[in-house]
């Protein structure tokens, strides 16, 4: 588990340095100057807080896949793009998409996304962690969200992801979520194949009856 300092720093400081990024991008004046955008960083912060009561942690447990570890650089790495690009294109007016509407409805997919991301880290508790890994005491969820969809938290990311570039209007924004597609989709597998092995036909089961990302498409 996670160290209260470890937490704060990793949501808080994290976070700071995601939206510094956004606000660099389009520059101060720019920034504060959208109301929509006001709202997302509000959001954002809001969402923060509420991460802090969460469990997750990065514990290797007792049997990770080590092999995957590379999704992690490159899911931060295209983060960080998403975090100043769309921001940068809008400031200068380069692929964005028009109307203002398009930034609340980025707002909106954005807050849903982060409530989405974040409620799996609440059931799953210290069950939940940034690495492929069994914990101890590791059960399936099978309940709540996790009763139609077994990845609910990557949805979520990727719906957080495309509510953020939609909030600077950018079509470059909605490019690199795209990218976030093959990291996602290689964790993902690691993380059945693991889950596979370690819980057999009760696995199998599940997978069976249950939809990876969203139901009755994938």
């Amino acid at each position: 588990m996670l160290s209260c300092a470890a937490r704060f720093a990793l949501i808080f400081i994290g976070g700071a340095i995601y939206l510094g990024l956004a606000i660099w991008g389009e520059g101060w004046g720019g920034f504060f100057a959208e109301p929509a955008l006001i709202a997302l960083a509000v959001v954002m912060f809001a969402i923060s807080f509420v991460a802090l009561f969460a469990g997750g942690s990065l514990s290797t447990g007792l049997r990770e896949d080590r092999g995957n570890r590379w999704v992690i650089a490159a899911i931060g790495v295209i983060g960080l793009a998403l975090g100043y690009v769309p921001a940068w294109c809008d400031r200068f007016e380069i692929w964005t998409i028009d109307g203002a509407a398009l930034r609340w409805l980025g707002v909106v997919v954005f807050a849903v996304g982060s409530v989405l991301r974040l409620w799996p880290v609440f059931v799953l508790g210290d069950r939940f962690s940034g690495l492929v890994a069994i914990q101890p005491g590791h059960r399936l969820a099978t309940e709540g969200i996790y009763r139609r969809i077994r990845h609910p938290s990557y949805l979520g990311l990727l719906l957080g992801s495309l509510g953020w570039a939609l909030a600077f209007r950018s079509a470059i924004g909605v490019g690199l979520v795209a990218l976030l597609l093959p990291p996602l989709l290689a964790r993902i597998t690691a993380e059945e194949r693991l889950l596979r092995d370690n819980f057999g036909a009760e696995y199998e089961a599940y997978r069976a009856r249950t939809a990876r990302l969203i139901p009755g498409l994938y």
